[in-house]
């Protein structure tokens, strides 16, 4: 079986995601081209090459209208301006069903959370472009990696606290809590927040099931970098290869 495994031993946010899955594609500069093309308001993706902890691997760069986003302010929107987005773009409809399904849990997390119906709900962090971007290129990669089924790890969170729209808030953040509602996660050492409510509606959307890595016969690796620097290098990375279908 066609299977990819993700390692969230330094969680998981969208751009870490999008790089790791990008690093398993053959052509990667024509996938970047292909986001560039697909004219998501003002965004542009850059893949760069980055160290961490002496590991090469790839940052996934998004840049709105030329700046890049630190995710707590700019873009206020609804789910039916998310909608209107997603359903112009030139994708098709399996991806989009994808982007918008992961759209929906994290509403449904912020509604939630903040005690407002979903289609009121006004995203913050994960309303902003570039989530967008990241939301729509890890779709479009799994697209076309197509793989049979997708493991990750348990989830590392970080520790500490967060500053967000709304103040200052325990990690995980709690409307990343609740999407992580019945996958393992845990905490750590390392202050500041690893997993972010998109990275969370990526995997609990994706991902079949958690837990340790598969016997598998690698095909290629990727290293998804963040933008972070941690005693550890902040990246996810992903094995795409081959596993026993089971009998």
């Amino acid at each position: 079986m066609r299977t990819i495994y993700l390692d969230c031993g330094m969680g998981a946010a969208g751009d870490m995601l999008t790089a790791a899955l990008l690093e398993l594609m053959p052509n990667q500069d024509a996938f970047v081209e292909e986001l560039n093309g697909l004219g998501i308001p003002g965004i542009r993706f850059t893949a760069e090459k980055c160290e961490k902890c002496g590991i090469l691997g790839t940052h996934m760069k998004v840049t709105v209208h030329d700046e890049e986003e630190d995710g707590h302010h700019h873009h206020h929107g609804c789910l039916a301006d998310i909608r209107g987005i997603v359903s112009g773009l030139p994708l098709p409809t399996m991806v989009k069903l994808d982007i918008l399904a992961v759209y929906e849990e994290i509403a449904q997390a912020e509604s939630h959370v903040h005690g407002v119906p979903m289609e009121h709900i006004h995203f913050h962090e994960v309303g902003t472009m570039d989530a967008i971007a990241d939301v729509t290129a890890v779709c479009l990669l799994l697209h076309r990696l197509a793989p049979d089924k997708i493991i990750a790890s348990p989830v590392h969170v970080g520790s500490g606290q967060v500053r967000c729209a709304h103040g200052i808030l325990p990690v995980p953040a709690p409307a990343t809590a609740y999407l992580l509602r019945g996958i393992p996660i845990y905490g750590g050492s390392i202050d500041g927040e690893l997993c972010t409510p998109t990275g969370a509606a990526l995997l609990k959307h994706f991902a079949t099931e958690f837990g340790q890595m598969p016997v598998m016969k690698a095909q290629a690796i990727g290293y998804g970098m963040g933008r972070k620097d941690f005693p550890r290098a902040n990246c996810v990375w992903a094995l795409l290869g081959e596993t026993e279908a089971p009998n």
